[in-house]
């Protein structure tokens, strides 16, 4: 979960030395266009959620050349200025990396964040609008931690089309992936 920051600091760091320090930190950090923003801890419903998704993405997937990921895989944007750790991401071939440390993805096909009062904004501006620009992302999932609401987006060549599933009884169906995950089995535990 991205924090916010009451003020901007006195000087901005280089992606290199973004990584450099967050590789050395014993908290993570996101990275925006040359300042860190540190991340909170997650509420027990948000990781029931994640590690749900987690479970069910590596059971449905694990036949297939599929990697599912969870929120301590850096995720980089193209243009080097934007790092992220989504809550879950899944890479599907061969897994590309920004450097030989191999925790820093390029290549992700789905990912998914579970939204929070402090970061659903964000997760549904600066972070979707930065994601957009990964060549390889197919679909975008936003989980409510709070009620039985799954925001859905899939790449339709120059646009993303957008869906809501609330029934605790229906699916959310990933294309890109060709699985489907139902909605109690997202929530099993967290609500």
């Amino acid at each position: 979960m991205l924090a916010a920051v009451a003020s901007l600091p006195e000087y901005y760091l280089t992606p290199e030395e973004y990584l450099a320090r967050e590789r050395k930190a014993g908290s993570k950090s996101e990275y925006i266009d040359g300042v860190m923003y540190a991340m909170s801890g997650a509420s027990e419903p948000h990781n029931v959620i994640a590690g749900n998704l987690i479970g069910e993405l590596y059971i449905q997937l694990r036949s297939a050349d599929c990697r599912v990921y969870p929120s301590d895989m850096k995720v980089r944007v193209p243009d080097s200025t934007r790092f992220f750790y989504p809550d879950v991401s899944v890479v599907c071939g061969k897994p590309k990396f920004a450097d030989d440390r191999k925790d820093v993805i390029l290549n992700p096909v789905l990912i998914v964040e579970v939204l929070s009062d402090s970061t659903a904004a964000i997760d549904r501006g600066k972070k979707f609008q930065a994601y957009q620009e990964i060549e390889s992302l197919a679909e975008y999932v936003l989980v409510s931690q709070d009620e039985h609401l799954v925001e859905h987006f899939v790449r339709q060549s120059a646009s993303w089309l957008y869906t809501k599933d609330r029934p605790a009884e229906a699916s959310l169906n990933l294309p890109s992936l060709n699985i489907s995950i139902k909605l109690e089995d997202i929530y099993r535990y967290a609500l």
